[in-house]
């Protein structure tokens, strides 16, 4: 080392160790990143390839990083230059590892937008949240290292800054989640808006809403804590406070959260024929505290949706059009049906019935003995509040056929039978009948 020292005219050491870590790092990194590539071909998803790429940027430089570490004691320099040149290496190491672990999350999080175009949106945020975070803690590691004050107005500035940059992308996935929600129902007729839209865009301002109120409060709670706040005063006292206001306002927050579910699980829309509470009607409205109902005759009932203990909803996704039809004992049942048949298929080859229509008429067979008529019900899907359109058609087509058939359709009617007591009765009645008849001839006869 000396020769070498005197042919170079300086101390050899400093390029000797150098290019000695430098080899050392080459066949480290040509080994590690060999056995790594065998492994990631034996998988098939693109991540252990990121983490691959992600290793082989890293390796040299760390190597090279960590082997400075150790030689920069070797160098003529005083004690403390030297300490402060050795944590100058680890900063740069833990920005080089900050850098690179960012630059693998963000790759990562890629991915998983490749496969699904509906994740960007909600996957952008945490790009920035990976990168900040990153930068973050490498700075902290960094005062750490250095030996400052963590609790200083520098350190402190930072966490606040994380709290921020935290709450911010908090809000933003929610906002992303219900812009997604919205986009799943949009209508394809931008010019009008669905019920189901509505319905949305409803429960979405509810949930950005409650989102932004809770994230706001935990970001300030945190930020309150940073400036060594007591905060438990303040959530002992919103505590208190939403207590007091649940025993208050029970019945309106009972409402407004059956009206939430009753929103959210999609029960009853606008434009729906349904009974609640046993009293039906066409529902006007739907809002978080109550829901509108205007029956036949015009009138509007108003339900508290915490007071809705049924609702029964006859328009969801299909209707049926349910008809009993009577028939005289001496009819042959086996012939009528088949005539209810008929009359069920020129219904369905009708145009404009037919698209009313979602499957053929069903008889489903004889299903009372009354007192006057033998029952036979029949069915017909159709369309959503297209029943009751169906239903008075079939009507209409089964009497003009049964009339053009002569198959008879009973009305009630009761045969009166006196017994034999009754005909005593009539004797009696025609002999005082005949009395009263001789008495009045008699009466004329003297006159």
């Amino acid at each position: 080392m000396e020769t070498l020292s005197d042919t170079l005219n300086f101390d050899a050491r400093y390029l000797v160790y150098p290019l000695i870590a430098l080899i050392l790092a080459v066949v480290v990194r040509f080994i590690l990143i060999r056995i790594l590539r065998k492994w990631s071909d034996k998988t098939k998803t693109g991540i252990d390839d990121r983490i691959v790429n992600y290793l082989e940027n890293l390796v040299t430089p760390v190597l090279l990083l960590s082997v400075l570490y150790y030689l920069v004691i070797l160098l003529p320099l005083t004690t403390q230059i030297i300490d402060n040149a050795r944590k100058v290496i680890l900063v740069a190491a833990i920005f080089l590892i900050a850098f690179h672990s960012a630059r693998l999350s963000v790759s990562i999080l890629k991915l998983f937008e490749i496969r699904s175009d509906t994740m960007h949106r909600f996957l952008q945020p945490l790009h920035t949240l990976a990168n900040v975070t990153f930068a973050l803690l490498a700075i902290f590691l960094s005062l750490k290292i250095f030996n400052l004050n963590m609790y200083n107005q520098g350190a402190r500035m930072v966490r606040i800054l994380g709290i921020l940059l935290g709450a911010f992308v908090c809000l933003r996935i929610v906002n992303l989640g219900v812009a997604q929600m919205e986009r799943l129902v949009e209508n394809k007729d931008a010019a009008t808006m669905s019920e189901t839209e509505k319905r949305t865009k409803t429960l979405g301002k509810i949930i950005n809403s409650a989102g932004f109120v809770l994230i706001i409060g935990i970001a300030l709670m945190m930020i309150l804590s940073e400036f060594e706040m007591d905060i438990m005063p303040i959530i002992t006292g919103a505590g208190i406070a939403g207590l007091a206001i649940g025993f208050g306002a029970q019945n309106l927050v009972r409402d407004i959260i059956s009206g939430f579910f009753l929103i959210l699980e999609d029960q009853i829309r606008v434009g729906d024929v349904a009974q609640i509470n046993g009293i039906g009607g066409v529902v006007e409205a739907i809002k978080l505290r109550t829901t509108i109902l205007r029956d036949l005759h015009g009138v509007v009932h108003i339900f508290p949706n915490g007071e809705i203990k049924q609702v029964a909803n006859m328009t969801k996704e299909f209707s049926y059009a349910v008809i009993d039809v009577g028939v005289a004992y001496k009819e042959n049942v086996d012939k009528v049906m088949e005539i209810l048949k008929g009359v069920g298929e020129e219904l369905h080859e009708d145009p404009a019935f037919g698209n009313l229509l979602m499957e053929p008429l069903e008889i489903l067979g004889v299903d009372d003995f009354a007192d006057s008529q033998v029952t036979i019900k029949i069915r017909i899907k159709t369309l959503p509040l297209k029943q009751w359109i169906v239903g008075r058609e079939l009507r209409r087509r089964i009497k003009n056929t049964f009339d053009a058939r002569s198959i008879e359709i009973p009305f009630p009617h009761v045969s009166v039978y006196f017994g034999e007591a009754s005909k005593s009765f009539d004797l009696l009645l025609r002999k005082e009948e005949k009395a009263a008849s001789r008495a009045a001839g008699q009466d004329i006869g003297e006159s």
